[in-house]
């Protein structure tokens, strides 16, 4: 049971009075019509979170006069030890009155609130004797400075704080020696003192990689963010556990400093500490089953095959076969770990038949894509033949190739990856080929898109994507449809068909050359769940001048899954007869 306040009276109108009458119905417990409060506290309104949420009032009320006194003392006693952690270390609780039916009426005297009087940090070791001007920014950034509320939260959170902060830097062995705060709380103030001992500073050494059994140690060392002999950086060695984290390889990465073994360098003051990798390879093997359904695509059935050490060279193998309603592909990829510098090779080749919006698709492909994550910025440039047979229904049958020659840029910054709610995405990509190679039409293509998302509160936030594409050439006839455009339905403009908008041949829809969607969406989060409301829009084309722009709007559910947010949307599309309903999921098993 939380805690019982006297009634406050407010002015609201009708309107609101609503509204709040089906929060309390909502959010508050329904009691039995004799049930009475235990007791009520009078306190302070910035108090009274803190006391529903701590402080435990009896199941029942209290029979006898005995009783109310057990829990009159508990009070006196729980509720200052608790406002001492806000800074309250004066703290009183008095009984008011005890109602007719046994309910205890309790007043909480808070006192003055304590603050930060004194304060005094001292550094020993190399930070204090050759960094003294980082010792003093060290200083400055100290968060609980004098005159602010002393909280018992604030005092523990400012010293994790410092002593991460030199311990960031060149100083990988800092502890703290002592600390502690002397309360005077007859005239409220906290005179704070902090030791540190940074001890001496820190140079990074050679890789020491243990747990290795089918894998060369140069598949953790490529990966390395320093050199032997670099200043010690906290985040040069989280980011170096988290590339190897990404690799398929490992199941499991430990990697740390080991102070214990360092050596003097020379003349320098620094150490130079070797680097511990611990690692747990996975199985080089897996295969994979899933089943999906998407209103896109329809039901989805996929096998999966990956090797992660193909012919023993920590090559990583994928093959997949996926039928879907509409669609049938087989593909096979073959990824090589990073060169020194960073590169990686991907080769790919798949087969693939589609139906879609009357255009029947057949689809040959092969290429390679060397890439590069660098700064969170991955670039790529990638060669790809395909061969595409496509037959629209009242239209020319047409097998068309092309040989293509493709540059990205891609940049994802976020918050969360899964589930974002600050941040931006943006995505560039151009491509070109030539019918001197291997090409039945001369065509550059390029596409962009942007994808930002802004924080309202904590539960609220607002997407809005931009997107746009176009191929310049002659003529659309030649062009494979993958480097044309259509859109429509999940991810382009909901309230319309998947890839129903573009350019009419016959019966059928094909991609044209020209295509722009845009979209807003506002989500509301109720923990894992939230509620959508958005506008999408879009167009696709032969030529930009035809363009013609459609607009769906609706609303939706949605659910943050272990594989990221869920969604489920109705939606109504300009000009067409019914709300049209959107919906993706897939389960891996």
């Amino acid at each position: 049971m939380g805690c019982e306040f006297p009634p406050r009276r407010y002015k609201l109108p009708r309107q609101r009075w609503l509204i709040a009458l089906s929060i309390v119905a909502w959010g508050t417990p329904l009691f039995a019509a004799n049930s009475i409060p235990a007791a009520f506290i009078d306190a302070p309104d910035e108090l009274r979170p803190l006391l529903r949420e701590h402080f435990k009032l009896p199941e029942e009320l209290p029979a006898s006069e005995a009783e109310r006194g057990v829990f009159v003392r508990r009070a006196q006693r729980e509720i200052p030890e608790l406002l001492a952690t806000e800074g309250y270390f004066s703290a009183r609780v008095q009984p008011v009155s005890v109602s007719g039916a046994g309910v205890v009426n309790l007043q909480v005297l808070p006192g003055a609130r304590t603050t930060v009087g004194a304060l005094e940090i001292e550094f020993r070791g190399d930070l204090q004797q050759i960094a003294t001007q980082r010792a003093r920014q060290i200083r400055d950034a100290w968060p609980l400075q004098i005159g602010q509320p002393f909280r018992s939260e604030s005092w523990a959170r400012a010293k994790a704080e410092l002593l991460a902060h030199v311990a960031a830097e060149d100083f990988a062995a800092a502890r703290m020696v002592s600390s502690a705060a002397e309360v005077d709380a007859e005239h409220a103030v906290a005179n704070l003192r902090v030791v540190i001992d940074s001890g001496p500073r820190y140079r990074f050494g050679a890789l020491k990689v243990r747990g290795l059994e089918r894998y060369e140690p140069l598949l953790i060392e490529r990966h390395a963010t320093f050199k032997p002999g670099q200043p010690y950086r906290r985040s040069l060695l989280l980011e170096f556990q988290a590339q190897l984290q990404k690799l398929p390889q490992f199941s499991s990465i430990i990697v740390n400093l080991d102070t214990a073994a360092a050596q003097e360098n020379g003349a320098q003051t620094a150490r130079v500490a070797p680097v511990q990798v611990q690692v747990v390879e996975a199985k080089s093997r897996k295969i994979s089953f899933g089943v999906g359904y998407s209103t896109n695509n329809g039901v989805r059935n996929e096998v999966n095959y990956q090797s992660y050490n193909f012919l023993n060279q920590a090559w990583t193998l994928n093959s997949a076969a996926v039928v879907e309603q509409n669609r049938q592909n087989i593909a096979l990829a073959l990824d090589t770990p990073p060169n020194p510098l960073g590169y990686r090779l991907l080769w790919r080749a798949s087969g693939e038949r589609t139906d879609i919006q009357e255009l029947v698709t057949r689809r040959d492909k092969f290429g390679v894509t060397r890439t590069r994550n660098l700064f969170g910025i991955e670039t790529g440039v990638s060669l790809n033949w395909q061969q595409e047979r496509r037959n629209p229904t009242g239209g020319i049958s047409e097998t068309d190739q092309a040989l293509v020659l493709d540059w990205h840029w891609y940049r994802r910054m976020v918050d969360d990856p899964l589930a974002p709610m600050d941040g931006n995405l943006t995505e560039i990509r151009i491509g070109s080929a030539s019918k001197s190679f291997a090409s039945d039409q001369d065509f550059v293509r390029s596409y962009a898109r942007h994808q930002s998302w802004f924080p309202l509160t904590a539960q609220d936030v607002l997407s809005l994507r931009a997107e746009a594409g176009y191929t310049a050439s002659t003529s659309r006839l030649g062009i494979p449809q993958e480097y044309l455009f259509r859109v429509g339905g999940t991810q382009t403009v909901r309230g319309f068909a998947y890839q129903s908008i573009g350019f009419l041949e016959g019966g059928a829809i094909v991609g044209g050359r020209a295509m722009s969607t845009l979209s807003t969406e506002y989500t509301h989060w109720f923990g894992n769940w939230g509620a959508a409301m958005f506008v999408d829009a879009g167009a696709a084309a032969d030529t930009a001048p035809t363009l013609k722009w459609y607009r769906g709007h609706g609303f939706g559910a949605r659910w943050r899954s272990p594989v990221g947010p869920l969604a489920l949307d109705a939606a109504r599309g300009q000009g067409e007869p019914g709300t049209r309903v959107h919906f993706a999921v897939a389960v891996a098993f």
